[in-house]
């Protein structure tokens, strides 16, 4: 395999694989006496192992995982798999709490008699006190206060559940602020459910990208175990 055929697999320029290796996401390529990069199987595979991570966890965690395995370090590159499918399931069971709201607030927001402050909940969302104060700012949350200090009620902490949730899937402040505001005065929720509905797709497309590049992944580490097959040459 050349490497311009390792890079047009995936629609990439070869300069792009000289950067993965750069960067660590591939290994180090070996070099021949006249200075010849020499590419095996095991670029290949990891090549492909990189993408499919991209596609499930995002370019930086991707790029944390394959930089951990090429350290010999297994077992960060597994956390870092493993905090990617909590976040997964952390994001479904937000979905469901907040479709439950829904249909628990035909008249307005649940009461609560839970009291949070700024920092505890930012530690629950594991944002910033100051994301929180943006949100804020922008009409999504409307905290009380106490003695001058924001306080977050039960219908409050629905509130940022939920634009933690839509802020993932890169929705706007604005749109966010609307759909919470129409939760709050029980309005319509049509403009939330099809939010919702969306989000959901988005889920399930990240959970079946995660389970190909657990596939990718599993296969890289037992190709780099025997060693690759196969070299191809390529010159700076």
């Amino acid at each position: 395999m050349r490497p311009s055929d390792l890079a047009r697999e995936h629609g990439l320029s070869t300069q792009a694989v000289r950067n993965y290796e750069q960067d660590g996401f591939l290994p180090a390529a070996g070099r021949t006496p006249t200075g010849y990069r020499v590419y095996t199987e095991v670029h290949a595979a990891a090549l492909r192992a990189f993408l499919a991570l991209v596609a499930g966890y995002g370019h930086a965690t991707a790029g944390q995982i394959m930089n951990a395995l090429h350290h010999d370090a297994l077992d960060d590159a597994l956390s870092a798999v493993d905090h990617g499918h909590e976040q997964l399931l952390r994001d479904r069971q937000t979905l469901n709490a907040v479709r439950e709201a829904i249909g628990e607030l035909p008249t307005g927001p649940a009461p609560g008699a839970g009291v949070w402050t700024i920092g505890e909940l930012a530690r629950r969302l594991r944002v910033t006190p100051a994301t929180l104060r943006k949100w804020e700012a922008a009409g999504i949350l409307a905290p009380a206060r106490a003695s001058g200090y924001r306080v977050f009620r039960a219908a409050d902490v629905r509130d940022a559940e939920l634009a933690h949730l839509l802020r993932r899937g890169r929705y706007p402040l604005a749109h966010i602020a609307t759909v919470v505001q129409q939760i709050r005065t029980a309005g319509g929720t049509e403009p939330l459910a099809r939010a919702l509905d969306d989000w959901r797709r988005r889920l399930t497309a990240r959970g079946v990208a995660m389970l190909d590049a657990a596939a990718e992944l599993s296969r890289y580490l037992r190709v780099a175990d025997g060693g690759g097959a196969g070299q191809a040459e390529d010159v700076d």
